[in-house]
């Protein structure tokens, strides 16, 4: 109870989650019998996995992809498919998080990269600025859910029967049905706010599609390798990490080697983010495990609920709440331990499972007070956070929707892994 009580103060005080939770491990330590040595012992134990070592990689590839000239190749080639629909330049933003999403498999590097160019463009042509923003955040939640995505893979070094490879190919058909029910909202509710714009010509469309194949070719190898079984998904990062040196540094040209040294510090401090906050929360399951917490929560659950769909509802319910306050990975490496265990024995598929969980808290990354991707598009736009929650609302819902409809129609996630013996 003190333990609790003290995490929730020191989060409630502004305190970095990952310190948070060491430090009300801490107090639980205080108070047992156990040596503080411990501490640091269970938290090296929990990066101690070869796996985890695809995640700074990923991390790496994405800084690489967005200095090495390919987002504004990512726009090209989106323009060329959807540039001269409907609000075409909203579809464009939209369509380009789709890509792009297969290079850094990160919402808030999605945002930044994308939001630099889209923002200004759509308002010149005449959208407003918050609702440019607003779209921008919106979409970007597609690239931790299209592989390859960080967030897959940490659900899957923290749970048991769920796979990497089954997790990418969950992931592809909810990722694409968010892509097209915002395209739908913005063609109907977005489309008197532009300009009319020219058809790119067919020699145009073309060079867009040539330069937009070498790209594309990473996120193609990553995962038709992993899936084909002949590289780890680390191996896999490490290949992905090569190509976007090749690639900026030799095809595009457009990567400077003095930059190199900026884009690994960049890639150590986001990763060193993420990974300390792994290991403090793995430290913080294990002293869970050891005081029985996990088993019972789930007596308690089981006790109450007996079906799976409410089961379904009562955690969709909890877990957006949650992302209202807790950013997304932490409140994965949380909760899930809890969780995942409960959904097996109310016999819900896991890989099912955990797409919900990824979709609900990548939902959190748009949703004040504590989302990421809103406040990287405000800093971008600069239209006060006000105006970015009011734009934002519309794209909540439709977002929301799609979750609903995945929630309960699980053949849209588990259809693509069953295709390939998953």
């Amino acid at each position: 109870m003190i333990t609790g009580l003290g995490l929730f103060v020191l989060l409630a005080i502004g305190a970095p989650v990952a310190f948070a939770i060491a430090l009300a491990i801490a107090i639980y330590i205080g108070g047992a019998t156990f040596s503080i040595d411990l501490l640091p012992q269970r938290i090296f134990a929990g990066l101690d996995s070869f796996t985890i070592l695809a995640i700074p990689l990923f991390v790496l590839a994405g800084e690489l992809m967005n200095a090495s000239g390919i987002t504004s190749r990512v726009i090209n080639l989106a323009n060329a498919l959807v540039g001269h629909a409907k609000a075409g330049l909203a579809q464009v933003n939209i369509w380009s998080s789709v890509i792009f999403a297969g290079l850094s498999g990160s919402a808030v590097a999605d945002t930044s990269a994308i939001g630099r160019i889209f923002i200004p463009s759509m308002e010149k042509e005449g959208y407003p600025r918050d609702f440019a923003a607003a779209l921008t955040a919106a979409s970007s939640v597609i690239g931790p859910i299209i592989p390859p995505s960080i967030p897959v893979i940490i659900y899957a070094l923290i749970t048991t029967n769920v796979s990497v490879p089954a997790l990418f190919l969950a992931g592809i058909i909810p990722g694409i049905l968010l892509a097209i029910s915002l395209s739908v909202y913005v063609r109907i509710f977005a489309a008197n706010y532009a300009t009319p714009r020219d058809r790119m010509n067919v020699r145009e469309k073309l060079r867009a599609l040539w330069d937009g194949l070498i790209p594309l070719f990473m996120p193609v190898f990553v995962i038709g390798s992993i899936l084909a079984g002949i590289v780890t998904p680390t191996e896999a990062a490490s290949f992905a990490v090569f190509y976007a040196l090749v690639v900026g540094l030799f095809v595009f040209r457009e990567l400077k080697p003095s930059e190199l040294p900026g884009i690994f510090a960049n890639s150590m401090r986001d990763s060193s983010s993420i990974l300390i906050i792994m290991g403090s929360v793995a430290a913080a399951n294990w002293f869970m495990t050891f005081a029985g917490i996990p088993q019972a929560v789930s007596s308690f659950v089981l006790g109450y609920v007996d079906s799976p769909a409410m089961f379904l509802i009562l955690i969709n319910i909890m877990l957006l709440a949650v992302g209202l306050v807790l950013e997304g990975i932490a409140a994965m490496l949380v909760l899930v331990p809890i969780l995942h265990p409960i959904a097996i024995s109310l016999g819900i598929d896991p890989t099912h499972f955990g797409i919900v969980v990824i979709f609900n808290l990548m939902i959190g990354l748009i949703t004040p007070p504590m989302g990421l991707c809103l406040f990287v598009a405000d800093a971008i736009a600069n239209v006060g956070m006000a105006r970015m929650i009011k734009s934002i609302m519309p794209l909540f819902l439709v977002e929301l929707l799609v979750l609903i409809l995945i929630t309960f129609v699980p053949q849209l996630v588990t259809f693509m892994p069953n295709l390939f013996g998953f």
